[in-house]
């Protein structure tokens, strides 16, 4: 289930929300983030999940971490939004349905690089952790980190901004 630079599995039999929250409080934990963009691609599952995360990422330890929300994008965009906010870790979401009618969840993790987290880049860390029920709970309430919409990379409201 968590492999392949994240999370993939099928909705719910394999793979629950509650794992969005855990991926989302480990990353930030692994990668000691204060910021970290996310993304989701619109499908309503999809956004569940994207909830769960964004959730998880704020509640993670002393890092106080703000997600940077872009709501519906691409990989694409997450990239390049990463990329512009001083190489930040980050997170997308999307959902398939095959055939059967069966939605099978992807959740990719992405370090600051811009690549997919891969064993050695903290996808075993994430594993070890959620393996060993090491909850990344806050500190304190001063610990908790926040979510802010963050308009997509070339939109009206990032050009009103940056004037």
């Amino acid at each position: 289930m968590i492999r392949d630079g994240g999370a993939r599995g099928r909705f719910p039999v394999e793979l629950h929300e509650g794992v969005a929250w855990w991926l989302g409080a480990c990353l930030v934990v692994t990668m000691k983030a204060d910021r970290i963009v996310v993304a989701h691609d619109g499908q309503a599952t999809s956004a569940m999940f994207h909830k769960r995360l964004c959730r998880g990422a704020v509640n993670a330890e002393h890092y106080a971490c703000t997600v940077l929300d872009l709501g519906v994008a691409d990989q694409r965009t997450l990239l390049t939004a990463m990329r512009d906010v001083n190489s930040v870790p980050g997170a997308y979401i999307s959902t398939t349905t095959g055939e059967d009618g069966v939605e099978t969840v992807r959740i990719a993790l992405y370090g600051r690089d811009g690549r997919a987290l891969d064993e050695d880049a903290g996808l075993a860390e994430i594993r070890r952790l959620i393996d060993a029920d090491c909850v990344p709970r806050p500190v304190n309430d001063g610990a908790r980190g926040h979510i802010k919409h963050y308009p997509q990379p070339g939109t009206a409201a990032e050009k009103r901004d940056s004037q």
